[in-house]
This record gives structure tokens, sequence and C-alpha cells, in this order.
């Protein structure tokens, strides 16, 4: 009787480990087509912000058509629509309308900047620059005299920055940064670009404190795209990761990193007192006043010598600009 059970047991055991394998193997399917799934869901979710907020060769191709057909010139405008010098890198925008990306022009690094869409109304949490004219590149016209147009940025200048005395040497520095060739003119399609820039109060600010240690340098423009002077890092403190990276490194290991890869602290009070020094740049400025609307640190970096660089300045508006765009708004909430 013994030797009749022993065949049976060695019938019975290989279906347990057929039964055993298959569920092993409908356990690993399972889970390898929700890798999958979850996988392609996350990429096609990057991909649509990706295609949504990078549109560099939308951006490229505007301002081109613009330089071709003689709207528009600037001092980066061959190399962009020409000679194709200037390359859009990595992409770093995070609004469709404010274009940014890492760039390369004539082999120097650089920052390029371009704008895309309206703003149709003023929100305080997005938006700070209401671009107000209909049509892009309308003026000045045809026509007009250099100095109709010196009293158009005047004009201009007035109101963003208010009744300032020395409004008439700002006006004679934006002629000759609105004069790319340096040929001693303007010509239409440079002052059509000047305009348009003047608009946006980075730029505006990047002409105001050239001569500050703290303020990228304007490399050129080209209509209303601008490049600007990089900074070779970015972040405060911590070290950038992709994002794929991100997903699977714990918060708490995260910290960890980021303190590991932070500057040491007499570094930190170096880049401390190149802030403060920046503040009293744009809060007593030669030419009125600048406040913060945004002091987060994703906009502050520095460079190989710890001096604080100004990684993005499109929130630091004129304080004259700020006040007249809010006397007639009502306060809807508050909070202590």
């Amino acid at each position: 009787m013994a030797r009749s059970l022993c065949p049976g047991a060695w019938l019975r055991k290989p279906y347990y480990l057929q039964a055993r394998f298959s569920y092993v193997r409908m356990k690993y399917l399972f889970f390898s087509w929700l890798a999958v799934f979850v996988g392609s869901w996350i990429i096609y979710v990057q991909y649509s912000t990706y295609t949504e907020l990078c549109r560099g060769k939308d951006c490229k191709k505007i301002i081109c058509d613009k330089y071709k057909t003689g709207v528009i010139d600037g001092p980066a405008c061959n190399s962009l629509c020409v000679t194709e010098t200037l390359y859009f890198g990595k992409c770093l925008s995070t609004k469709p309308n404010n274009q940014m990306y890492l760039g390369i022009w004539d082999n120097l690094p650089g920052v390029v900047k371009c704008q895309m869409e309206q703003a149709l109304h003023l929100d305080f949490g997005t938006e700070l620059e209401p671009r107000k004219e209909i049509v892009l590149f309308d003026k000045p016209t045809r026509g007009t005299t250099v100095q109709k147009f010196k009293e158009m940025v005047y004009s201009l200048f007035k109101a963003k920055l208010g009744d300032q005395g020395n409004l008439s040497e700002l006006v004679n520095l934006i002629l000759t940064v609105a004069d790319g060739d340096k040929d001693g003119q303007v010509s239409l399609g440079e002052a059509k670009s000047a305009w348009a820039l003047l608009q946006l109060n980075e730029f505006l600010l990047m002409v105001i404190l050239q001569d500050k240690e703290h303020t990228p340098k304007l490399m050129g423009f080209c209509g209303d795209l601008y490049v600007m002077e990089s900074v070779e890092y970015t972040s405060l403190y911590g070290i950038s990761l992709p994002w794929v990276i991100e997903l699977f490194i714990p918060s708490g290991f995260r910290r960890s990193m980021d303190q590991l890869f932070t500057p040491s602290w007499p570094r930190k009070a170096k880049i401390a007192i190149g802030l403060l020094e920046f503040v009293e740049d744009v809060f007593h400025g030669p030419y009125g006043n600048f406040l913060m609307c945004d002091t987060s640190a994703k906009n502050l970096g520095y460079n190989d010598k710890y001096d604080l660089k100004m990684v993005d300045m499109r929130k630091i508006v004129p304080e004259t600009n700020l006040k007249e765009l809010i006397k007639d708004r009502h306060c809807n909430g508050s909070s202590l």
C-alpha cells in the first residue's frame, strides 16, 4: 500500500508546482502591465505639459517671419533667423505665454526669453505685465521721427516710473540699447523691437541696472525675444534632479541630499549680502523704486564666485505703476 501511495503523490506534485507557477506568472504579468500603464500615463502627462509649455519653434517662427518682412530688427535677429547660430536648448518655461530656454549664441551660453500670447487681464497670481496692444509691433508707425519716438518712450516711463527728474537720461540710454547694429541711428525695426520690450518689466530693469553686478547682462534682442546672461547655479540650495528620479526618492533622503549640496555658511553669507545689495538697488534705484512681488528662491541664483545673480525679474515691478494698477481694485479678503 505504501508503494501504491507514492505514485499518486508524485503525480499530484507537478500539478501543485504548475498551479503555483501559473499564479506567480499571472502576478508578474499583472504588475508588469500595471507598471507599463502607469509609466505610459506619466510619460503622456509630462509630454502634454512639455508641448503646452515649450513652444520654442512657434516663438522662433513668429519672430523670424516679422524679421524677414522688415517689421522688426535687432542684434539677435540675424543669428536667430539667418545664420542660425542662436540655438534653443533646454526648456525652462513655467507658463505658455512666457517662453524661457537655455540657449547658445555664438558659443556663448545664455537664457532666451520670448513672449507668446497676450494677457487680456491683470492677474496678480500669474501675470504682472499686461500686454495691452491688440497688434504686436504696431508702434512706432512708419514716418515717426526719432524725436517723436523719444517723446513716446518718455511718456511711457513717466507712466511706469512716475515723474522722475532724470527720465531724459533713461530715454537716451534706451536709444543706445535699441541701436543694435551700433550705426548711430535707430531704424524703424529696432524702434518697434525696443517699444515691445519696454512693455516688459524685466527688460526695463536690466537696462536700468545694467552696471550692477547682481543683474544678468542683456546680450541681445529681436522683437520681444531677448537673450540674457546665463546664471551658473539656478538653485540657492540643494541639487536639481530629473523629474523621473525625483519620483523615486523619499522626502527624507531628498532633504539630506539638499543639505549635502548646500553652500557652506560663509558662502551663504556672501549670497545673502548680495541679495541685500540687490534689494537696495531696486528699492532706491536711480529711476524710482521697484517692488519685488515674488521673493521665492526659484528667482535667485549665484555664479562660481558665489555672487548673487537674479534668474527671473519678471515679478519686480515699478512702485508707481503698481499703485496705479491697484488703486481702483477692491480687497476681497485679508489674512493675519
